[in-house]
């Protein structure tokens, strides 16, 4: 997990995939491979405004990995960020309950 964005009124974070690719023991002490495990990666949104989350993976989190580069191409300003997260907000359905 990864800390991208923290502001007054949001709050973005990439949760990064871990994907154990090792081997388990059974209780024989023998070691059998684990089942392949889909690795994603995703972006939560946190609205501190409204105290309502989106999580963001697959087609979603690809198109926000690409505003992400862009902004790490461009450097906006608070404003534009701000403005940027604010679209997803529609999206946020989830109430934070812990963060």
């Amino acid at each position: 997990m990864q800390m991208l964005y923290d502001s007054d009124s949001f709050v973005v974070v990439h949760m990064l995939a871990d994907a154990d690719l090792g081997a388990a023991k059974d209780d024989a002490g023998n070691k059998t491979p684990l089942p392949p495990q889909l690795v994603r990666h995703g972006f939560e949104i946190v609205d501190k405004r409204s105290g309502k989350e989106v999580y963001l993976d697959g087609s979603w989190a690809e198109m926000f990995q690409q505003q992400i580069l862009a902004w790490q191409r461009n450097t906006p300003t608070q404003e534009e960020v701000e403005d940027t997260l604010d679209g997803y907000v529609g999206l946020a359905q989830n109430p934070v309950v812990i963060h």
